[in-house]
Formats: structure tokens, C-alpha cells, sequence
């Protein structure tokens, strides 16, 4: 039983299917999965996307498998192994934030996420790396160090859900969690070949998930497949009295994502190309990033799309850089965090800083310590930026309306994934780095990452559709039918299949 089952590229529902067939079970499916952890990111290329591994995770699939021979399935997710970015605490396991001070503290309960996922029968496989409080887009942390990409390990495979993007994309477990504040779901998707979604804020609880901007924070998934992101976004979505953002789903029309996937979305789907959003096509960074985009606007176009080229936002980039609240309000949604918690190491921002406990390439977590208020609602430019917020989402609304699209499309991030070297010589700053996925996150919108293939050099590159707020069915339904066109999802040659 269960030893011909082909794990690389598997599905929610190629698991269940082999459930039900006897073809397999949850312990050696979690086996599976663990060995391919141990031969390729604790050894092999060595990529160093996984923090802790759960020590329960076999004895959990045990139990699931035990329900299953007497009631069927407990849930949705029965017996599907789950990665969660070490942001998200969890009762049973090591919660780090990708922080060194850290590296002890059990949480006293799980986060809301991995309740609703439990309860769905999902196994928390194992906790992923990240900068040290989700505070970059390049995958260093101090508690683990460097995470590679698997397409080249060579070069950064994107923050700050830098581990689950690794883990996913390499096949470590079937589906997992990431969390998006400036684009941090979206761009390490881009660069590890996957789907990931950004998710209107509060349609997903952020209890028991450490803060960067509390506003703008989300959690979410990143999948190989849009059915099991949309399978994994049925299951954990609701109201949480312990976040009061999730209120905004009181007025959310309740629905199946996976039921209603449409195939047929393209044809008619009015899509806008913001042009300025797009790198060089003439340079060596940008330019293969442009021409796969550009592929992928020619698939949508082919399966029935309106495509309007060029559309823009005026002021654009003013409106980017009048939005940014990360050097204004993070340090005190972290240290409201923190200082809730009586057995943390840490209490506070100040410190984690004084203590070194950071890894030396974090330019925000440091700016964040030097230089980000203590009480942000005493200073003017904290209220000139939450105010500007909300010109920008009117700026970008407005372009919707007046050439009557369904979303907006351009490159989750301008350039192919940079190297190593280029990150630890201090060439790339966090806050300049050309990610486009700042927009959606800074004007309250909702984002898809969609895979556009790999480059001449096989490095992974993203296409971005921005989503109207709280319209999540059309990016899926988008992505999906986008999916049914063209095969652009192919998993790394430096983790292949395991004898």
C-alpha cells in the first residue's frame, strides 16, 4: 500500500483520491514529505527553508488515518500536510519569527489559522523560515540564516514567506501558509514559481500572528494549483471575535471559492496593463521578467480577454512613497505584540535591538528600531500616511471605473530574482527594491500571484492581477482559467524526485 504514489506536484484532491483508494495514508504520505525535507533542504542544495519540523506530525497523520478506517474524512483538509511560516504561533511547536532570541518560546495556544486548519484535518508538517519579524524581502533570518531558491540556489527566492515559497515550490508539503503586508505572499510566489494570494485585510484572522503593519497585515496561502489555493482559502476564511478586522465578513457574500472556479472567467474579463508598473525591456534585470509577462498577457488575450494597453495611476509613485507606514507604525504594533506575550524572551523592539538579535542585512528591522516612533498617533506624518491611504485606493478605484476593468495586471516584481551577492554587499535596500506588489497592500486592495513561466536562465518570474477589494472570486476565477490555458508551473530541477 501507498508506495507508488507520486508525491512530486500532488494535489488536495490527488491525496483524498488515494485515500479513498487505499493507495495510500496520511503517515506515509507525511513520511514522504519529510524525507524529501531531509534530502534536499537539510542536505543536498541545502536549502534551509524549514525551521522546525513538527515532532507530531507522524503520530497526528496516525490518529487522522485511525478516523478515517472508522468515519471517513474529518475535514476538507484530512490528512493534507501543511508548511506555516514561523509568523504564525502554534501551541505544539517552536515559534521563532525568524528570530534568534526566539528559538525557544512555544506559544500558549494556537493562532486562529492553525486552529481552523487543524479542525479541517490539515497537519502542520513543519514551521519556514523568514527575516527576523517578515521585515525584508530577501530570505535571511537570524534564527536559521540564508534560504536559498530552488530554481537557482544561487539567488534569493523573496521575502518575507521566504520558507514556504522554498518549501512549496520544492515539494516539501503539499500547500502552504505565508503572510502579506507589503507583498510578502506575492513576491516570494513570483520567485518560486507558485500562486499566492493576498487577501482584502481582515477576511482572514491575524490572531496568534505577529505584526508589521497591523493594518495591512494578512495571512494567506501559496499553492502549485489555484483549485488548492482556493480549497485551503474555503477552509480558514470567517469571522474571529479576537480580530476585529474580520467584522468586514459580516458583509461578504459567503460562498465556495473552489465551487465557483470558472474555467471560461478570461473570455470578456476586461484586464488593465499599468505599464508603469513594468521594467526595461532592454535590461538585463527587467527584460526577461517584461517578455514572460507579456507572454502571459498574450494567453489571456487569446482565451477572450479585453486587454486595455496602457492604463495608469497618476502620480503613482508618489502615491507609493507617501503610503509607506512601515518607519511610522511598526515598532508599535510589534511591541503591542510582544509585551501581550509574559513568557516571550523579548518585550519589545527596543530589545531585540539592543540585544543584536537580528540579522545583520535587515535594513528595515533596523530602521524600524532607530528611527520608528514609539506612539505613532502623536505624529503628523503617521496621520498624513493613513490618510494618503485612502486618496490612493480612491486614485486606483477611479482607474477601474473610468476604463471599466475587473483588475489590474503588471509583474509582481520588476526584476529576476537577485543574488546572493548582490544582497550581502549591501546593492538592494528593502524600501527601494522594485516590487509593485506595495500598491495592492498600501490602498486596501486584494492581489493574486500567478506563475509566468521561467526565464531563458530558469529563473521564476510572476504576473499580478490587483483585485477590486473583497473581490477574491474574480482572481481566482482569473488564475484559474489562466491555469486551464498554458502550463506555466514546473517544479526545480535541484529537488527532483526521490528513488
Amino acid at each position: 500500500m501507498s508506495g507508488n504514489f507520486e508525491v512530486m506536484e500532488a494535489t488536495i484532491d490527488d491525496v483524498h483520491t488515494a485515500y479513498e483508494t487505499g493507495e495510500l495514508t496520511a503517515v506515509t504520505l507525511v513520511e514522504q514529505y519529510l524525507d524529501r525535507i531531509e534530502a534536499y533542504d537539510s542536505q543536498g542544495p541545502e536549502l534551509n527553508s524549514i525551521i522546525t519540523v513538527n515532532p507530531h506530525a507522524k503520530t497526528q497523520a496516525q490518529a487522522l488515518d485511525s478516523q478515517f478506517e472508522e468515519n471517513g474524512f474529518v475535514g476538507p483538509l484530512h490528512g493534507i500536510p501543511i508548511v506555516v511560516k514561523d509568523q504564525v504561533e502554534t501551541a505544539d511547536i517552536t515559534t521563532t519569527f525568524g528570530s534568534v532570541a526566539f528559538s525557544e518560546y512555544t506559544p500558549e495556544q494556537d493562532a486562529t489559522l492553525v486552529t481552523k486548519l487543524k479542525s479541517a484535518g490539515a497537519i502542520i508538517l513543519a514551521k519556514t523560515n523568514l527575516p527576523d519579524w517578515a521585515t525584508s524581502w530577501f530570505g535571511y533570518s537570524s534564527a536559521i540564516g540564508r534560504t536559498k531558491n530552488p530554481y537557482d540556489p544561487a539567488r534569493d527566492p523573496g521575502g518575507s514567506s521566504s520558507g514556504t515559497g522554498v518549501a512549496v515550490a520544492a515539494n516539501f508539503g503539499l500547500v502552504g501558509i505565508g503572510e502579506d503586508t507589503g507583498g510578502s505572499i506575492r513576491l516570494p510566489a513570483a520567485y518560486n514559481n507558485l500562486f499566492g494570494i493576498r487577501v482584502t485585510p481582515g477576511v482572514l484572522s491575524r490572531a496568534g500572528m505577529s505584526p508589521l503593519v497591523a493594518s495591512q497585515d494578512t495571512p494567506g496561502p501559496m499553492s502549485r494549483t489555484v483549485t488548492d489555493l482556493a480549497a485551503v482559502l474555503d477552509t480558514i476564511i470567517g469571522y474571529d471575535p479576537a480580530d476585529e478586522y474580520t467584522a468586514i465578513n459580516a458583509v461578504r457574500d459567503e460562498h465556495s471559492f473552489v465551487d465557483q472556479l470558472d474555467e471560461h472567467r478570461l473570455d470578456g474579463a476586461r484586464i488593465g496593463i499599468l505599464r508603469d508598473a513594468f521594467g526595461s525591456e532592454d535590461d538585463a534585470e527587467s527584460g526577461p521578467v517584461t517578455q514572460l509577462v507579456n507572454d502571459a498577457i498574450e494567453t489571456m488575450a487569446n482565451a477572450g480577454a479585453e486587454i486595455v494597453d496602457p492604463v495608469s495611476v497618476p502620480n503613482l509613485d508618489s502615491h507609493m512613497a507617501n503610503t509607506s507606514l512601515y518607519l511610522l507604525q511598526s515598532k508599535r504594533d510589534l511591541n503591542a505584540f510582544l509585551s501581550d506575550r509574559d513568557t516571550a524572551p523579548r518585550r519589545s523592539v527596543a530589545e531585540l535591538y539592543e540585544q543584536g538579535d537580528y540579522h545583520e542585512i535587515l535594513d528595515l528591522f533596523i530602521g524600524i528600531a532607530e528611527e520608528c516612533p514609539d506612539e505613532p498617533e502623536s505624529e503628523l506624518a503617521y496621520w498624513k500616511a493613513v490618510a494618503s491611504q485612502q486618496s490612493f485606493q480612491r486614485a486606483v478605484l477611479n482607474v477601474y471605473a473610468s476604463h471599466d476593468l475587473d483588475v489590474l495586471l503588471c509583474p509582481d516584481v520588476q526584476v529576476v530574482p537577485p543574488t546572493a551577492t548582490a544582497i550581502e554587499s549591501g546593492e538592494l535596500d528593502t524600501l527601494t527594491f522594485p516590487t509593485n506588489t506595495i500598491l495592492a497592500s498600501q490602498c486596501g486592495l486584494c492581489a493574486i500571484s500567478i506563475p509566468a513561466g521561467l526565464t531563458d536562465d530558469g529563473l521564476p518570474a510572476g504576473v499580478e492581477l490587483i483585485g477590486k477589494p473583497h473581490d477574491e472570486q474574480t482572481l481566482l476565477s482569473l488564475a484559474y482559467a489562466f491555469e486551464q490555458q498554458t502550463n506555466t508551473r514546473s517544479p526545480p530541477e535541484t529537488t527532483p524526485k526521490l528513488d
